[in-house]
């Protein structure tokens, strides 16, 4: 009885410790675990800080909120996008911007060339790039371009959805590509310096674009038809063309470009850089939102912001409410990008390329600097 009692007293003993050391082992691994996890997270954070951060297609109402929300992003740069009505129309807009620039010199830096980008980021300034989403801006006549450039203009979509003067856009009925006139009007912007954006365009006149452009064309905002089959999407064929000439392909941050559901996550958004870099090689991809730098969220609202499209877009454009993706609808996105790039097996150089680098590299070889 007594031997019975003093084992089961040294067996209470034996297990009491182990657990005790097991606790302190969880705890420690953990600790560690912890403090591993931290420091990754305040790496990546010093990454970030230290990019140069291009949002390839992005919009803002210049009011205190919208400034403010620029300089949470950490962005160094964007390119904007203008009212494309008409010639007029973009004469005005580009004036405007004129203004603006004079007005805020201590915040905003007209980017002209890729060394005003760098300024930005040196200077803890937003580099703003000039843009339209229609070549309906040229009219009919090539010598538009000339004024266009000459007030600052440096980027262009041939078409948006629909067809005009130059080509078919990605949801007209048919597949016709570029026109003749359109033809020459790429001739014209390589000639002055205009990026030539293929964004918007149908498969046709994407092609077009990339096999006539002497310069590196691109897709200022776009994603893979791979991932997620839309209208806006680009397959593999026009993805690989687009990268072998040269171009970049920025992927757009709009949940329902980016996939079906009402809850397309961070990952979905992340898959679509994934099937980007293979197709296309690390060197040729960047970022893009296609809306305000603050969010959608807390810039609009069902009446300001769906009912317009549903009224604009065809039922395959898939618009819905509501269009953000919760993780990327706020100023710091693209940190949040970072970090998961890294939890999927990015090295830091490829993060740094993703952010901006790629972008800085395709303006220097677009319009000089």
């Amino acid at each position: 009885m007594y031997e019975r009692h003093c084992c089961a007293q040294r067996y209470r003993s034996i297990v009491m410790y182990d657990a005790a050391m097991n606790r302190r082992q969880f705890l420690g691994s953990t600790a560690a675990a912890l403090l591993a996890t931290n420091a990754f997270g305040d790496q990546i954070d010093d990454v970030y800080g230290h990019a140069i951060v291009i949002d390839s297609l992005s919009i803002e109402t210049w009011d205190a909120a919208g400034f403010a929300a620029a300089r949470r992003s950490g962005y160094a740069a964007i390119q904007t996008s203008l009212n494309n009505t008409n010639f007029a129309v973009a004469m005005r807009e580009l004036d405007a911007w004129r203004v603006r620039f004079e007005q805020s010199p201590d915040r905003l830096i007209r980017c002209e060339k890729a060394a005003d980008i760098r300024r930005a980021k040196a200077e803890g300034k937003l580099a703003v790039m000039l843009g339209f989403q229609n070549g309906t801006i040229i009219e009919s006549n090539i010598a538009n371009l000339n004024r266009l450039y000459t007030a600052g203009t440096r980027c262009i979509q041939l078409t948006y959805n629909s067809r005009n003067l130059l080509g078919d856009g990605c949801t007209e009925r048919t597949n016709a590509g570029l026109s003749d006139f359109g033809i020459e009007a790429v001739e014209r912007m390589n000639e002055l310096g205009i990026i030539v954006d293929l964004s918007h365009c149908g498969d046709q006149t994407s092609a077009d674009g990339i096999a006539f452009s002497h310069r590196a064309p691109c897709f200022t905002h776009t994603m893979c038809q791979a991932v997620y089959f839309h209208p806006r999407a680009k397959s593999d064929a026009l993805l690989r063309a687009m990268a072998n000439r040269g171009g970049v392909a920025g992927i757009v941050a709009l949940g329902y470009f980016v996939g079906p559901r009402p809850d397309t996550s961070v990952e979905d958004y992340l898959n679509h850089i994934d099937h980007a870099v293979r197709v296309c090689g690390i060197d040729q991809v960047g970022l893009s939102t296609d809306f305000n730098i603050r969010g959608i969220e807390g810039s609009a609202t069902k009446e300001t912001w769906l009912v317009p499209r549903l009224r604009e877009f065809k039922p395959s454009y898939n618009v819905r409410w509501p269009p953000w993706i919760p993780e990327l609808d706020k100023p710091e996105r693209f940190n949040t990008v970072a970090h998961s790039l890294a939890k999927r097996g990015y090295k830091i150089a490829e993060i740094e390329k993703v952010l901006g680098g790629n972008w800085l590299r395709y303006f220097q070889e677009a319009f000089g600097g």
